[in-house]
């Protein structure tokens, strides 16, 4: 009996663990500002550098994650506040859009020092940037909700605590991926060295397009 309930808890902890890391790995590999400021950090410092920054993302992750899967049960998402979120965060894309566009056309190249920022303060840089990333708000309430509702995770005797482990895991592994992905692409003569520092803002400007297109489409389905 007793190894029966042992087999059990691990099970559960174990399957915390999978279901956490699946979800933030999957989350994490679509090619955000989070993945582009890394991969700007990891190619002007040092996996050192990159580390701090990927430590100070994953706390901010960590608090929302754990906080939306309290409160998940007692908040319910009104779709005004989705909205205003998405467009926060298209509003978000396009001012970075602008500000990179800025400084690629600056004779002093102010990206590189903005880069060279980051490469000195990748832990702060990282907690602000996570901190600004609010999609991820109605991202993990939705995911919450319908994880707990559907029983996939346990929450109880404090196992909630192993299903943001395995988030946390995933998006680290997730964000490593896309980033080393990248830098493998320019290795190989796929992308040009200078192609960041020149068209990174074409990048944000797309994703911003496509939150826009997002936006519109969400409107449209709920008149």
């Amino acid at each position: 009996m007793f190894k029966q309930n042992r087999c059990y808890l691990i099970l559960k902890i174990f399957k915390n663990i999978l279901v956490g890391f699946a979800i933030s790995f999957i989350g994490s590999i679509p090619l955000g500002y989070l993945n582009l400021i890394g991969y700007q950090i990891y190619s002007t410092s040092n996996i050192n550098q990159l580390n701090l920054y990927l430590f100070g993302v994953l706390i901010i992750e960590a608090i929302v994650i754990y906080a939306t899967l309290k409160f998940s049960s007692k908040i319910s998402m009104n779709p005004k506040w989705k909205n205003y979120i998405s467009v926060f965060s298209f509003i978000f894309l396009l001012g970075i859009a602008i500000l990179t566009y800025n400084s690629t056309s600056n004779e002093s190249n102010a990206l590189d020092k903005y880069n060279a920022y980051l490469s000195y303060s990748a832990f702060i840089s990282g907690i602000i940037l996570s901190c600004i990333n609010v999609a991820q708000v109605p991202f993990w309430m939705s995911w919450n909700l319908y994880l707990t509702n559907e029983k996939y995770i346990i929450v109880e005797d404090k196992n909630e605590w192993f299903y943001v482990l395995g988030t946390i895991i995933g998006t680290y592994c997730g964000m490593l991926a896309i980033i080393f992905s990248i830098q493998a692409a320019k290795n190989k003569d796929i992308i040009s060295p200078d192609f960041f520092s020149k068209y990174i803002w074409v990048i944000f400007l797309v994703l911003a397009i496509f939150q826009l297109f997002q936006i519109i489409r969400n409107n449209m389905k709920s008149k």
